[in-house]
């Protein structure tokens, strides 16, 4: 029976008849916690009354009384937590392009969601949770990149400028023109039932996540996120969306959760226990987290950069050689990672005397000089981009000519990131899902936020005219400074989204020891290649 079809009068008597009968009998609790979990979910006929009052009311009767006849089974037996949480988990509904079967998912997650946040959780929290990051995933890896892109890039490498998209796909649709090929926009998204159910479901943990963290429990929550993210998430191919969940927890707590995070990934990447593919993504995770994150403190990111380049240091001395970029995979991802914070970063230190003499006696140039050249292997856009700031800021100076024939990758930075393509894999780029993007925009570091090295020196970049800093404040609009002390509209950047781009030439010269060209655009979003071989 459903307690959808039924008044509460009915509702209250089944309630009543199911405690009743699970209490009398332990052969009957599996099949009561099953009839009381086939009710987080209406029948079809229901789903669209969701939205009006009436259907909020009834979906207020019903699942009010499914909870409280669930935890007073739970106080009469004490083993039905632990028989309650296969049949959770296994009653979750299946992905379906079908409207009414989606929204089903996301009235089951509610309830999911719900009864971990019970006291009767604590027993099944961690299991609950890692199943609905392993939804999050399963929905994540049903979005093909053919979902979000037009066309084909013309070399496989897909090159994204969501702040230019977006306006061009707002003149598209205004002349009815399609966009760009390989252009990226959330308009591309638009109508995707799959990406529209993950976007709510983001939401969903989301709001859960706010809960915990009003409740105080948001640390043991991260923690569970955490050893999921480790198991699912990290070893992911190349995960589009799921990984907010995480940046969100450590947006709520940078100083426990975001900390930790940064951490735990470092300590992957240094560690020789991980397989290299592992590694890799992890450093990518981390420098995308340290160059996104707006809540972290400048006075953290140097600390992990250091740990960075003085374990690339320790490589250089130990094994060495040439370049290879097969045999260094997990060195070049680590020296990109550098570079890439650097990017979003090397203003924001250099402007703080105290972190800029950190950076200037990191042993940074004997590492990207060494024999392996990772500024030859590593990819090209982000190695320009970084070499320009560098001398703007006078971090070093390199005396050879570097020539890309291809902005956007080269032989060699194909080869370190693999058929998995993780030299190209920056995790935390701007988020395409609009509702859950509402919740991310406010703890987010957009490209066209970012004061770079070589622009506004005549302004501000002598250390006179800079005040003593210890640098442990957050990052805002790549300084450092509060967001209290901004006077920021974060409303001029709706759908403007990171204004970084790439364009493709037949060649690319950065002398670094002689005339120095127009700044390149940073890449806001690069994906891997269609061609077979990266499939």
């Amino acid at each position: 029976m459903s307690m959808w079809n039924y008044d509460p009068d009915v509702m209250d008597a089944l309630k009543g008849l199911i405690i009743s009968l699970a209490a009398s009998n332990g052969k009957y609790v599996d099949s009561c916690l099953t009839m009381l979990v086939s009710n987080f979910t209406p029948p079809s006929y229901f789903l669209d009354k969701l939205k009006e009052p009436h259907g909020l009311e009834r979906k207020h009767q019903v699942l009010s009384r499914v909870h409280a006849a669930l935890k007073s089974i739970f106080d009469l037996v004490p083993l039905a937590p632990m028989r309650l949480l296969p049949i959770v988990v296994q009653r979750m509904p299946t992905v379906h392009n079908k409207h009414e079967r989606l929204k089903m998912i996301v009235v089951y997650m509610e309830n999911t969601l719900k009864l971990e946040s019970s006291a009767m959780g604590e027993l099944v929290r961690s299991t609950l949770l890692m199943a609905v990051v392993d939804r999050l995933i399963d929905l994540d890896m049903e979005i093909g990149w053919d979902d979000i892109l037009h066309d084909d890039f013309s070399k496989g490498i897909f090159e994204m400028e969501l702040e230019d998209v977006e306006e061009a796909a707002d003149d598209a649709e205004q002349v009815g023109d399609e966009l760009p090929s390989g252009s990226l926009s959330r308009k591309s998204l638009s109508g995707n039932l799959i990406a529209e159910l993950l976007d709510s479901l983001m939401v969903l943990t989301f709001e859960h996540l706010e809960s915990c963290e009003g409740t105080g429990r948001l640390i043991e929550v991260f923690e569970i996120l955490l050893q999921s993210f480790q198991i699912t998430v990290l070893n992911a191919y190349k995960s589009k969306f799921a990984q907010f969940v995480m940046f969100y927890a450590c947006a709520l707590d940078p100083e426990n959760c975001g900390l930790r995070f940064a951490t735990m990934l470092a300590d992957v990447f240094v560690s020789g226990l991980y397989p290299p593919l592992t590694r890799m993504s992890a450093v990518s995770y981390l420098a995308s987290f340290l160059s996104r994150a707006r809540f972290l403190s400048p006075c953290f990111i140097v600390s992990l950069l250091k740990r960075l380049v003085d374990w690339c240091l320790e490589y250089c001395n130990i094994l060495g050689g040439d370049i290879n970029p097969k045999a260094h995979r997990v060195f070049y991802s680590g020296c990109q990672a550098i570079m890439y914070v650097l990017c979003f970063r090397m203003r924001s230190i250099m402007d703080i005397p105290r972190l800029k003499s950190q950076l200037l006696l990191m042993p940074l140039e004997t590492v990207l000089k060494h024999d392996l050249n990772p500024l030859k292997v590593c990819l090209p856009s982000v190695v320009s981009e970084f070499l320009q700031q560098s001398k703007a800021a006078r971090l070093f100076t390199v005396s050879e000519t570097f020539v890309f024939n291809d902005l956007l990758e080269s032989e060699l930075s194909r080869a370190f990131g693999g058929l998995e393509r993780l030299d190209m894999f920056f995790p935390f780029d701007p988020c395409l899902l609009k509702k859950s993007d509402s919740f991310i925009r406010p703890n987010f570091v957009y490209w066209s936020m970012v004061k770079t090295a070589y622009h506004g020196d005549e302004e501000d970049n002598s250390d006179e005219d800079v005040d003593e800093d210890n640098g442990d404040h957050v990052m805002v609009d790549g300084m450092g400074r509060s967001p209290d002390e901004q006077d920021l509209d974060l409303d001029e950047f709706e759908y403007s989204l990171n204004k970084m781009s790439i364009t493709p030439k037949n060649s690319f010269s950065c002398r670094l020891d002689g005339e120095l060209r127009q700044p390149m655009k940073m890449p806001s979003r690069i994906r891997p290649s269609t061609s077979p071989e990266s499939l």
